[in-house]
């Protein structure tokens, strides 16, 4: 894995940078999230920079019980569980897009110095999980990137920059196991592999019986 605060580092500065320049009525554009507008994803994006922030404060005595991959073998949240309802519901009372944009990039800005204080060899706590420093900032690096993807769904802007998305497929290929067909470059094995883009008959005859396991996570 490349420095996972390195890469942290550039996947939360691209993301932030992107937000803070939309215009507000941006806020009502559909993401890559079905049901989700921009406005309930940048909620969702805060939710998980204040769960890197605790996770970064709560260490564990051990044994890790997941890694970098294991996180994401679980989670499978059905479109209709507590978690996205109370995000729309937030989202919506929030007092405007700037200002949610303000509390992610000052909440991430946040994540990055406490990592940076933190051994990436340290234990910490998430979401019932042990797991180091350097796993734990590769799923925020994953989840960032994916959601810069979805941020973009309907945007003329830059997607996520190639390490970030590196990153995501390297945990995507753990999940599935081996490698992602080849002619999927980085970005379509995110949007394909996650379920953010059909899978076409091509990419079933290259998958096989592994194309039933799609997607990896959600």
């Amino acid at each position: 894995m490349t420095d996972p605060l390195a890469l942290l580092r550039r996947a939360y500065g691209d993301l932030a940078g992107l937000l803070a320049g939309l215009p507000e009525h941006d806020a009502w554009t559909p993401s890559g999230c079905s049901g989700w507008t921009l406005l309930d994803l940048t909620q969702h994006l805060v939710y998980d920079a204040q769960r890197g922030l605790v996770a970064l404060s709560t260490p564990e005595p051990g044994p890790p019980d997941t890694d970098a991959v294991g996180y994401w073998r679980a989670w499978q949240p059905a479109p209709g569980d507590d978690g996205v309802w109370r995000t729309l519901v937030v989202a919506s009372a929030a007092e405007g897009f700037a200002d949610l944009v303000g509390t992610y990039t000052a909440t991430t800005r946040a994540v990055l110095v406490a990592a940076d204080r933190v051994d990436p060899t340290d234990l910490v706590g998430t979401q019932g999980h042990v797991l180091t420093v350097a796993d734990l900032l590769s799923s925020l690096t994953v989840e960032t990137a994916v959601h810069h993807l979805d941020a973009v769904h309907r945007l003329d802007r830059e997607g996520p920059a190639s390490g970030p998305l590196a990153e995501v497929r390297r945990v995507l290929e753990g999940l599935h196991g081996g490698p992602l067909p080849t002619d999927w470059d980085d970005v379509t094995a995110a949007l394909r592999a996650t379920g953010r883009a059909p899978l076409t008959a091509g990419d079933r005859a290259a998958l096989g019986p592994a194309a039933e396991r799609l997607p990896l996570f959600g």
